[in-house]
């Protein structure tokens, strides 16, 4: 059977036309302020609609996209917004489909991360009407196009676990993004607040922290940040916003950031 993962929020988190979507991502693209950086191995991600953190994620992917037909392939780590359950769910899909077409998987490291057994196993349910994975995806398809992905959801699970797990299947041109929004539906004030304590301690690498900090995507943000512990990659904030930003609402908002994992090394 030929299973192709198709895309769940088309027309709703990003547009469903091709070429408005290619457009309106090269366009967040091109007005990225931060550069390419080859240094770059790691990213955290938002993953709400275009409108609301499309600025954001735009920023880290520009950093990434100095890997443009050197990466090997992309580990994506989300949460499961609708599906709880405990572990780290993976599914042999051997493609995800955007308006832009589909984007490989790297079913050979999904078999090997399943064969360690627990806390990973295969499990479909989390992934069909999940958008924490498939809103990153056009992003990758104009930034670092043709580039597999390997894509995990997060249930209930040791973020220091999983990472101890992944260091093994990480080799060189691999880079990791996790998908996670900051604080939800506090008052503008409030949030950015909050938002900076969470990510004082992504930024001082504190996995514990992040683990319990105000983040849909906590154990995933924590997972990446306890590789980059183990790896000394670098944390640095590229970009932070409220979804008041965009909807002019400051009662009750969501908050954004891109924060990219820098190897040591000259820019």
């Amino acid at each position: 059977m030929d299973l192709v993962r198709p895309p769940a929020v088309a027309g709703y988190f990003y547009p469903l036309e091709a070429r408005r979507l290619w457009q309106e991502v090269e366009g967040l693209l091109q007005g990225a302020q931060a550069p390419p950086d080859p240094r770059a191995r790691g990213l955290l991600s938002p993953h709400a609609g275009y409108p609301y953190s499309g600025k954001v994620a735009a920023e880290g992917f520009k950093v990434l996209s100095a890997w443009r037909g050197r990466a090997r392939r992309i580990l994506l780590l989300g949460p499961s917004h609708f599906v709880p359950f405990l572990g780290v769910a993976f599914y042999p899909y051997r493609a995800w489909a955007t308006p832009l077409g589909e984007v490989a998987v790297d079913l050979e490291g999904g078999s090997r991360l399943v064969a360690k057994g627990p806390p990973f196993l295969i499990y479909e349910e989390p992934f069909r009407e999940e958008h924490s994975l498939e809103v990153l995806l056009p992003f990758l398809q104009v930034a670092l196009p043709k580039t597999p992905i390997l894509p995990l959801l997060f249930g209930e699970v040791d973020p220091k676990g999983v990472a101890g797990a992944l260091l093994s299947e990480l080799g060189e041109g691999d880079l990791v993004v996790a998908s996670s929004d900051l604080s939800h539906y506090h008052p503008d004030p409030v949030a950015r607040s909050r938002d900076q304590k969470t990510l004082g301690k992504a930024l001082a690498l504190d996995v514990e922290g992040v683990a319990q900090g105000e983040a849909c995507g906590h154990l995933p943000w924590a997972t990446l940040t306890a590789l980059a512990r183990g790896l000394g990659w670098k944390p640095m904030l590229l970009a932070y916003a409220t979804s008041a930003e965009a909807s002019k609402d400051t009662s009750r908002v969501v908050g954004y950031a891109a924060v990219a994992y820098l190897e040591e090394g000259p820019p």
